[in-house]
């Protein structure tokens, strides 16, 4: 899939998530907005018609129920089972699988919010709860994973093979661009290691991190600008540089990033099979009470 193909891909996906939710929000406004006790009848007394159709045994309230639940538990299993069975390794690339797995598990959470009419009581509370808890944790561990640097298949990689991605950018200084010896020194120097920025603290230390390189940013430009380069060889050489500072924050967060990613497991799985469990009770329960939806 190229790049074109692959934000088609994402487009899409993003699309249906915002037209499903659009449609139902639009559909049922007027019956979630009012109070449990309202919603049965209208003011005249009647049977309110979006009752039999929206409430969680109704046509739409059941379908969603089942086709949210349908949605989430595809979207784990096909996800799990791509990761872990070596006979789906080969099909297709592990991003574009947790990409469809991130469009299944928030289409689905949707569909089931909107199944239970904002009604939460009982063992299912547990599972919704569960089921919020899951999709908060998933988009933090999103958040961690693309800081992970990645190959183009989406398997993490080594420190080592990050570190062969940087080039030798004072060799390519030397070799292609004409500046004086002071100002080849300036811009190498300033891309290696400053010491002080350390913290224990990650966020202080993003930070402090970001600033030195924004400063070292600012600094090389100047040199360049000193220099009268030609507007190619100026482009060349910040390419060069963002390149090299890229590179650079990819090996400090590595190694954070890596432990984060496993703490997050600890939390993110327990909640997935929680709400899976009491998912599948709620489901036996409502079988075993008579209530079918088309079928």
């Amino acid at each position: 899939m190229n790049k074109t193909a692959h934000r088609i891909y994402l487009s899409l996906l993003s699309v249906i998530v915002l037209v499903v939710l659009v449609v139902i929000a639009n559909k049922g406004y007027s019956y979630y907005s009012l109070s449990e006790a309202d919603r049965v009848y209208l003011p005249n007394g009647d049977m309110n018609p979006d009752h039999a159709l929206l409430k969680p045994s109704g046509l739409w309230g059941h379908g969603m129920g089942i086709i949210g639940s349908l949605f989430m538990i595809l979207g784990v299993s096909m996800y799990m089972a791509r990761k872990r069975y070596r006979i789906f390794s080969r099909i297709g690339i592990l991003k574009h699988w947790l990409e469809f797995h991130i469009f299944l598990c928030t289409l689905g959470p949707i569909l089931v919010l909107y199944h239970t009419s904002f009604k939460f009581g009982g063992i299912v509370a547990i599972s919704f709860w569960s089921m919020v808890a899951v999709f908060l944790s998933g988009v933090i561990g999103r958040f961690i994973y693309i800081q992970i640097p990645r190959s183009i298949e989406g398997r993490e990689l080594s420190l080592n093979e990050i570190k062969a991605m940087k080039g030798n950018i004072g060799d390519t200084l030397i070799n292609s661009i004409q500046m004086d010896k002071e100002s080849y020194n300036i811009i190498v120097d300033s891309l290696k290691g400053k010491s002080g920025l350390y913290h224990s603290n990650i966020l202080v230390r993003t930070y402090k991190k970001y600033i030195a390189d924004l400063n070292s940013l600012k600094m090389i430009k100047e040199v360049i600008k000193r220099n009268n380069l030609p507007k190619l060889q100026r482009t060349q050489v910040l390419q060069l540089v963002k390149h090299e500072i890229s590179i650079n924050r990819r090996i400090d967060r590595l190694v954070t990033m890596q432990n984060l990613f496993k703490y997050w497991h600890v939390a993110h799985l327990p909640f997935a099979l929680v709400m899976l469990v009491i998912m599948v009770i709620h489901v036996a329960v409502t079988l075993v009470f008579g209530y079918r939806w088309i079928f």
